[in-house]
Parts: structure tokens; sequence; C-alpha cells
């Protein structure tokens, strides 16, 4: 076995094409289309989570074009942490990275737990904890083994899983209506009124659930062959087809019936489906089937995501350097896809144990995730505008678009969010903080461990 300081001990192997990156970029988010987003109808209303939805899906547009200069030009699978350490030193490194192992690390549980939700109802003796824990086991195990095998993978269950929303989408269209998809359609009203704006506001997280972690494609830079090209490419590709899926998916579902139906529930799709076909139906069996598929897709993804980010932040002196060694074998960060998994399996068990703000662990972790995300989003553009300034000779194989109206609207957009999600969540945003602040006692009480970090790839632009 390799020692800290020999060659290759804290590199990974660059093997990922452009279509298994973006595999990841829309695997990572697809869980997102199938459960999560509808609970945004209760408070906005179908016609209001449309606003909400397109505002989220703009800032999420402008900001993966803008991101994507920041990915090509740092090129490090410690993505938003390397790119703000480099525009504001160790604090700014230290508050992405924070941010982004929270949103990495606290959105599987919750993914997880729906993994076990959903096979209880095929098979009610199955404990969904333990269904939870068996796919915790089964994909971090699949990780350990290879980043090709791993990135193979998430392809085809990614492909499966917009198979089956474009299924969903077909099998509904012929029950469709317009006349459903309005009634109510803004906070309960049929006209917009400023009452429905309180609604629209409240749904951001929801809306969020859409798209988020698609920026983790960023943490297997280092793991691309040629990332200066497959990058904008995976990443473009990735947004458009999310944004696609998650407007046909919206409107499908809440033309199919009395939408007010699924407003609060985890399988929306399967529900209104039944609403066309009836209970007995084969398609109905398959979408419940083939559901898994996006998951699945996600909860694959994401581990790769949180073990690169442990790996990076270990590998730069942030975290314990133990976390930071890669296998001989398999050469995969195997260390840090356990950590990520032992915290998610902790958080899996204590579900019922810890509860506040009236909901359980769950529902209050993928709102930590949230925040986690945001304010790296917020981090990242910021950081983007610095560089520009402070480096304008660094070398960029992608440019922002429409600079600097792109980063922009991306920077205003998550601040709004982030606004919209403490006035909303106040209680989770105190954890949150006092998370970040516990992490900085640490981060600042071990600064010798990164001035004796092992030599990790530079990230000064490529060439």
């Amino acid at each position: 076995m390799s020692t800290p300081s020999s060659p290759g001990s804290h590199t990974l192997k660059p093997v990922l094409s452009t279509l298994q990156l973006w595999g990841i970029a829309v695997g990572l988010v697809i869980s997102g289309e199938y459960f999560g987003w509808s609970f945004g109808w209760a408070s906005a209303g179908t016609l209001g989570f449309m606003v909400t939805a397109l505002f989220v899906a703009a800032m999420y547009t402008t900001f993966i074009f803008s991101f994507t200069e920041l990915t090509t030009s740092i090129p490090h699978a410690g993505g938003p942490f390397a790119y703000s350490r480099r525009a504001f030193g160790p604090t700014g490194g230290y508050l992405a990275g924070a941010a982004t192992l929270i949103e990495f690390v606290f959105a599987p549980p919750a993914i997880a737990l729906a993994i076990g939700a959903y096979l209880n109802v095929q098979f009610p003796s199955l404990d969904p904890k333990t269904a939870a824990l068996g796919a915790y086991l089964i994909f971090m195990g699949l990780n350990i083994v290879g980043v090709q095998i791993a990135a193979t993978f998430e392809l085809l269950v990614t492909l499966l899983a917009i198979f089956e929303l474009l299924v969903f989408m077909g099998v509904v269209s012929p029950g469709f209506s317009v006349a459903n998809l309005v009634k109510g359609g803004w906070s309960g009203q049929d006209e917009f009124s400023l009452a429905a704006i309180p609604g629209i506001f409240a749904a951001i997280p929801f809306a969020i659930w859409f798209f988020l972690a698609i920026e983790g494609v960023a943490m297997a830079a280092e793991e691309a062959k040629d990332p200066k090209r497959s990058i904008p490419i995976a990443y473009i590709a990735g947004i458009l087809t999310l944004v696609a899926l998650a407007i046909g998916v919206m409107v499908f579902a809440g033309g199919a019936g009395d939408w007010t139906q699924l407003a609060n529930i985890n399988d929306p799709l399967p529900q209104a489906m039944k609403m066309i076909v009836g209970e007995n139906s084969g398609w109905l069996h398959m979408l419940v089937w083939l559901g898994l598929f996006g998951l699945v897709a996600s909860f694959h993804g994401i581990i790769l995501g949180y073990s690169r980010q442990i790996f990076a932040l270990a590998r730069e002196g942030y975290l314990p350097a133990y976390f930071a060694q890669v296998h001989p074998r398999f050469h995969t960060p195997h260390r840090a896809i356990l950590a990520g998994g032992v915290i998610g399996i902790a958080a899996i068990y204590s579900d019922e144990l810890i509860q506040f703000g009236g909901q359980t662990l769950t529902a209050n972790i993928v709102t930590m995730a949230v925040f986690g995300a945001i304010l790296m989003y917020i981090l990242s553009m910021l950081s983007l505008f610095k560089l520009r300034r402070s480096e304008p000779r660094m070398a960029r194989p992608f440019r922002a678009p429409m600079y600097p109206v792109f980063p922009a609207i991306a920077l205003v957009g998550a601040t709004v969010c982030m606004v919209a999600m403490v006035y909303y969540n106040f209680l989770i945003f105190c954890v949150f903080v006092a998370m970040l602040a516990v992490g900085y006692v640490y981060h600042r009480a071990t600064g010798h461990q990164r001035t004796e970090a092992p030599t990790a790839p530079a990230t000064p632009a490529l060439h």
C-alpha cells in the first residue's frame, strides 16, 4: 500500500468521457424530478410554482454557464473549495468547502430513505431503514471499485430514468387538461393577486430540488480525460436536459387531475398517472419500478461528489490527511467514500430521534443541503468576479458568455433564494450557521495541517 508521501497516493486517474460526465451531471439531479418538487404546489399552487421554478431555472442556467469557466480553468476535485481559496484565500476556501460538504453529505440520507420507502411499498416486510442502509453499502462499494465502473453505471441508470420520465409524459398526455393545471393555480386562487407572492417565495427550496447538486460534476474534473472540452459540453447539455424535463413533468402532472392531491406526497408521478390509467395498468407498474432508477442515479452520483470533496479537503489539510488516501488498486478515495457514508447512515438511524421545527431530521437535512448549496453558489460567483479582476491572464478554456450579465443574474438569484430560505427556515439556518462556526474553530486550530499537506495537483489553469 502506498504511503502518504508516495507518488500517486493523492492523485486521481483521468478516465471519464464527455458522455459519462453528462450522465453524472443529469444523474446527480434527476431524483429531483421524481419527488420533493411537488411540495412547492402546497404553498404556491401550480402556476405560482411555475414562476418559482422558472426563476430558479434561470438562476441555475446562468450559474452553470458561469461556473463552467471556473471548472475548466481550475480542474480540481475540490471544485468550489478550490475556486474560493484561489480567489479569497484559506478562509474563502474553508467556507466554500464546508458549504459544499454540507450539501453533498446531507442530501444522500434523504434519498436513501426515499429508496427505502419506495422498496417498502413493493416489499412491505422490508424495513425502509434497512433498505436505505443496504443502498449505502452497495453504492459505496461500487464507487470504491472504480470511477470508470461507477460512471458507466451512472450513465445507464440516468438514461433509464430519463426514458421513464418521457414515458410518464406520454402516458398521461391523452388525459391532460389545461383546466386542471390552472385551477387554483395561484396559491389556491384562480386569479393572480399579491396574496400569491409569499407562497411563490416559500416554494423556492422545492424548485431548487429540481436542480440541486448538478455542480457536482466539478468534483470529477481531475478524472475527466479532456476537462477543458468535455466539462462545458456535459454541464450545458445537462442543465438544458434538466430544465426541459422539469417543465414537462410539472405541466403533465399538474394537468392530469386534481393537483392538490399531489402537493404533499412523495410519489407525485405514480399518483398522477393513476388518475389517467387507473391502479391496475401495466404502465403504472412500470413507472413505479423504473422510478427507482431516478433515485439510484442521484444517490450514486452524490456519493461520488461527497467523496471527492472530502478527499480534496483532506489533501489540502482542511480535514485530517487520513481521508486523502487513494486506494492502491482501484485509484478511488475509499476512505472519503466510507466517511461520508458513516455520517449518512447515522442520520438515517437518527431520523426519529432528532426532531426540531416540528419536522423529522430527514425533512430538515434536505433544507440544510439547500442552504449549503446556495452559500456555495454565492461564493462561486463572487470568486468568478474576483478572479477576472485579480488574474486577468489566467488561461480560461471556457469563458462565461455575456459576462458580467450571466454571473450577475446567478449571484442575484442565489442571494434572493438565500434571503427567502432564511426567512422561511430560520431555525434550520441557525443550525447551519452553528455548524459553519464549529467547523471554522477547527479550521483555525489546524493551520499546521495545511502547511504539512501532501503535494496536490496544481490548481492553475489548463494550458
